[in-house]
């Protein structure tokens, strides 16, 4: 029987990424879509065929078996909690919330409602899942390289690049799937020390936005950050070294993972997400004693990650032991992320943190 669900949010997310593959999907049938724009119900419902509603109350529990919610970052914790308090299960896009009160709002509203299921598209890629199998063969791991670095591609949507809309800018954006690539990779472990920088040298210059987002008023000036560079330990002594940006001087985008080990250094080169400015294909290395092995990695289309994660959302609607899973790893990036910026400020960073 299939999955009877509503897309919440008809932004980008929303009609690009979740609505063709959820209508592709035989575990789910797209009952319902929810989109307080009256401009973008009218747009959607006239080609949907299906009901479209200005608020998630119009839904329940005894119509929709799963909202999955797009909505912008400083809705999630309301419009997430308001679903799981009305019985409603949730499969929510990162960043799951911006705050740690935030984190408790839902961790409260999910042991007294449904179960909240998490969006992460990098540990679902089948070059990171390739990386990931070689981990055992790297003896005892003690330091990794993160990094995700846009040629070009600040986002042009305007809630996207506002502090009080966003919650931040990149570290938010980019950042928190290097961190859930990183707890996929390693184990699901805090940090104890977070040392971070931030800059802003493009977020509100012509020229380096994101080809594949709409356009950001330019009356609209962003008070994020475009980069962020940082220095974290876990509470395991694994050191970790985190850069991302939405705009450098590269010419194209690049994501690196490189995990070192006591036995071997395994490290991989792609480019995550949707950006036209790619890496000629995914390159994965193993290097132990001056010699560097490449190994394969499964060829896949731009954007597979995002239907293999909906390959495994049924059976993870079903777990009871996905319950409070969600919140738990959200509270670990949200206090590593609130530290880094902790951190940015006390450098005297970029405008934005001053």
């Amino acid at each position: 029987m299939s999955v009877r669900v509503a897309v919440v949010g008809l932004g980008w997310a929303g009609r690009e990424l979740w609505l063709p593959r959820l209508r592709e999907h035989a575990d789910f049938e797209v009952v319902a879509a929810v989109d307080a724009d009256p401009a973008a119900r009218a747009a959607f419902g006239a080609a949907a065929g299906i009901a479209v509603h200005p608020a998630v109350d119009a839904l329940t529990a005894r119509e929709v078996d799963l909202a999955v919610v797009a909505v912008p970052n400083h809705l999630h914790a309301e419009v997430a909690g308001t679903l799981l308090t009305g019985g409603i299960p949730v499969f929510l896009e990162k960043p799951v919330c911006l705050t740690a009160a935030e984190v408790d709002a839902l961790a409260a509203a999910e042991r007294g409602g449904a179960v909240l299921l998490a969006g992460s598209a990098a540990r679902h890629r089948g070059d990171v899942a390739a990386l990931r199998r070689l981990i055992p063969d790297l003896g005892g791991v003690r330091h990794v390289d993160l990094a995700w670095v846009r040629a070009r591609g600040v986002p042009r949507s305007g809630w996207f690049t506002r502090r009080d809309k966003a919650g931040g800018g990149v570290l938010f954006d980019l950042g928190w799937h290097l961190l859930d690539a990183l707890a996929f990779l390693l184990g699901p472990v805090g940090f104890a020390q977070v040392v971070g920088v931030t800059s802003d040298d493009f977020v509100n210059a012509d020229g380096w936005g994101a080809a594949w987002r709409r356009d950001r008023s330019a009356a609209d000036p962003a008070d994020v950050e475009d980069t962020a560079r940082g220095f974290l330990v876990r509470e395991d002594g694994v050191s970790v070294s985190l850069r991302t940006s939405w705009a450098s001087h590269e010419a194209l985008d690049a994501s690196l993972i490189r995990v070192e080990g006591s036995a071997g250094v395994a490290e991989l080169r792609c480019t995550f997400g949707f950006s036209p400015n790619r890496q000629p294909e995914p390159v994965l290395t193993l290097t132990r004693e001056g010699t560097t092995t490449r190994l394969a990695v499964p060829a896949e289309p731009i954007g597979a990650e995002y239907r293999r994660q909906l390959d495994g959302l049924a059976a993870l609607l079903a777990d009871p032991a996905n319950r409070g899973r969600a919140v738990a790893e959200a509270r670990t990036n949200v206090r590593t992320i609130e530290s880094f910026y902790a951190s940015a400020r006390s450098a005297g960073a970029t405008p934005a943190f001053r």
